[in-house]
């Protein structure tokens, strides 16, 4: 039976995952969404993700595909697929692609969202799974003038981990701002771009906040985006304040043209 290319739009708790990738012992989301595909349609049917968000890392917008038998509409695959998977996973929605649809190559823009707990109820524990809790202020001025660094082409060799040596280390930032959250108990860091190195947005938030703290200067920032030793850098801030918020492509690769 053919099989045609849907995109999931999923939404999951990262906190119970070590990460997006398939692992030998450890859980992870593409595994899961594997074992309910494979009930489903009877079969071994890989997920390729957008992006592979650590361990800790939340999604509200991570897009992924699987070849799944044209026999299943989106909407009945979002119905099955939700009845099988995990309370901490949730398909929000399923789109039919053009065949040769790559979810990584094709993706034109993805956006990210850290947040941050200035006040002393940051440290709460049911606080703390989905903010970092920093409990201390924040210079708003300092950290805009480290953001406004961002826009633009840049290399981020210095502000990403360390692994094996990429073609380039350049990435377009669309936007990068921070601003105060809601419910005004701290902020939020919201990025996008066309695309992004490994913990790049936990290198950056981490220097940030330093700069933010007044631990380093907001000069600093500039410096990095020039340099290729992420040891300059401060620490990564850590996982659990981190979304992917939502992950753009052209009309053309949607079957409807959508």
């Amino acid at each position: 039976m053919a099989a045609r290319p849907t995109l999931l739009l999923l939404h999951y708790d990262g906190g119970a995952f070590a990460g997006w990738q398939r692992q030998k012992a450890d859980r992870t989301v593409q595994a899961d969404l594997e074992a309910v595909l494979e009930r489903l349609v009877g079969r071994r049917t890989p997920v390729m993700g957008a992006g592979r968000t650590d361990a800790g890392v939340h999604a509200v917008g991570q897009a992924a595909v699987a070849a799944v038998p044209e026999q299943w509409t989106p909407a009945e695959l979002v119905r099955a697929m939700n009845a099988l998977l995990p309370p901490d996973v949730w398909v929000a929605s399923a789109s039919r692609m053009k065949a040769g649809f790559d979810p990584r190559r094709d993706a034109i823009e993805r956006t990210y969202c850290y947040r941050i707990g200035i006040d002393a109820g940051a440290r709460s524990p049911f606080r703390r799974r989905y903010e970092w809790g920093l409990g201390a202020p924040l210079d708003e001025e300092r950290l805009a003038r480290a953001a406004a660094e961002l826009g633009g082409e840049h290399g981020f060799r210095a502000l990403s981990a360390a692994g094996p040596e990429r073609a380039h280390y350049r990435c377009r930032v669309l936007e990068a701002v921070w601003q105060r959250r809601e419910d005004a108990l701290g902020y939020e860091f919201w990025i996008t771009a066309d695309r992004f190195l490994h913990r790049m947005v936990r290198f950056l938030v981490g220097t940030m906040v330093d700069i933010g703290r007044d631990r380093r200067p907001a000069s600093d920032l500039a410096e990095l985006l020039e340099g290729t030793d992420n040891r300059a850098a401060s620490p990564p801030a850590p996982p659990q304040g981190l979304f992917l918020v939502g992950v753009r492509y052209p009309a053309h690769c949607y079957a409807d043209g959508e």
